[in-house]
């Protein structure tokens, strides 16, 4: 079975908070003024779609928003939301068994790509990429390891905490910036947050 946060889904946020405060969703919310008006989206891990209702405050209305999340229990919360008269279609299925009709404008990852190992991140980010439209917009936010020492006090223990529970299949922080660079894709903007422990960039597809 695939790791997902199934078991965590009813204490995930009040605990990221807690450890947190605003960091994670502010880190977030930066970067949804980027979307532009009558957009496609796709969001792939929006955990407990509280990012649907932001997207909501700025875009009342006029998204197509496909949301896909590998857990049950947290789709079951992201569908309780309220998005507006945006249109939302939740998939509940990995997304790397998700391919999209025509490919879209705007790709979401929140907190994503850091649950991998390398080779499923290269597969996975891979995947993704072939659904985003050339111009199109890569909205990704994670934690990095930015050379303090408690960054990597602080990352093993996540690491640790959330194998617990099989949220994770992996215990090190992948090479995630090398997969975009690779590809050739162009930062429009960056943002770091909590100590720089978290990173919020804005990428844009040039091929």
């Amino acid at each position: 079975m695939a790791s997902n946060y199934d078991h965590t889904a009813w204490f995930y946020d009040p605990v990221s908070r807690l450890v947190f405060g605003k960091s994670i969703v502010n880190a977030q919310i930066a970067l949804l003024k980027r979307i532009p008006t009558t957009s496609t989206i796709l969001i792939v891990g929006g955990g407990t779609g509280w990012i649907l209702e932001e997207i909501a405050k700025l875009y009342a209305d006029g998204l197509q928003i496909i949301y896909v999340e590998i857990s049950t229990q947290m789709t079951a919360l992201s569908r309780k939301r309220d998005y507006g008269n945006n249109q939302v279609t939740f998939i509940n299925k990995p997304i790397e068994e998700v391919k999209l009709a025509q490919p879209v404008d705007v790709v979401i990852t929140p907190f994503l790509f850091d649950n991998f190992n390398q080779e499923n991140l290269e597969r996975i980010h891979a995947h993704i990429h072939q659904q985003l439209k050339p111009g199109g917009l890569w909205l990704n936010t994670d934690f990095q390891v930015a050379g303090k020492w408690w960054h990597k006090v602080l990352l093993q223990t996540m690491y640790t905490f959330f194998k617990v529970f099989g949220a994770v299949e992996t215990t090190s922080m992948p090479e995630i910036l090398m997969l975009f660079k690779q590809k050739s894709y162009r930062i429009l903007s960056q943002q770091t947050f909590y100590g720089s422990f978290i990173t919020s960039q804005v990428w844009q597809k040039t091929l």
